[in-house]
């Protein structure tokens, strides 16, 4: 028996670990900001004063799409690479990050506290910076996929950081202070 896998077997392995992971990835990252009641909507995050580089509210369900799919087709391009050395400390590191991801939305939107996602998010770049260097022992290219993440969560982090300046009043703030909405 033949320990290599043929070219074939590589891009059958990988279609397969794509066809589970990126649909994952992509469906917890819309559940974390389901439950969350993420983004416009929220009482308490319409009451906030938003930063002048704030982008239209869809921009933020288009890229966080596109994230969730590169970030799903790097872990499984990683996922796929058996027998590779490193393979599972890369996992477990993607893993991290991606805990810390999911707990955002709920940290920021649910619980209202400004301070602490900020927290979080710092962590997450320190977090997807280790998981790109052990992705890119594993597989380059996977690494590479992670960029775009980064450089997002870095706008994210500065975002988060405008939010916190312009509405000290409202971090950890019990409910929709001060907002009422009423529907008729």
């Amino acid at each position: 028996m033949n320990p290599i896998a043929s070219p074939a077997q590589l891009r059958a392995s990988l279609l397969r670990w794509s066809l589970v992971l990126v649909p994952l990835i992509v469906l917890l990252g819309f559940l974390s900001g389901k439950i969350a009641d993420s983004g416009p909507g929220n009482a308490w995050f319409d009451a906030l004063a938003k930063p002048g580089i704030y982008p239209p509210p869809i921009t933020f369900a288009i890229v966080w799409t596109a994230l969730y799919a590169l970030m799903g087709l790097a872990l499984a391009m990683v996922c796929a690479a058996r027998g590779a050395r490193g393979r599972a400390a890369a996992v477990v590191a993607f893993v991290v990050q991606f805990a810390l991801n999911l707990a955002w939305s709920p940290i920021f939107f649910a619980l209202h506290q400004m301070t602490v996602g900020l927290v979080v998010l710092g962590l997450m770049i320190v977090a997807v910076i280790v998981t790109m260097l052990f992705f890119a022992r594993v597989r380059p290219v996977a690494a590479l996929l992670l960029v775009p993440y980064l450089a997002w969560i870095c706008f994210a982090s500065y975002l988060n950081f405008a939010f916190l300046q312009l509405n000290r009043d409202m971090d950890g703030v019990e409910g929709p202070r001060a907002v009422e909405r009423f529907e008729i």
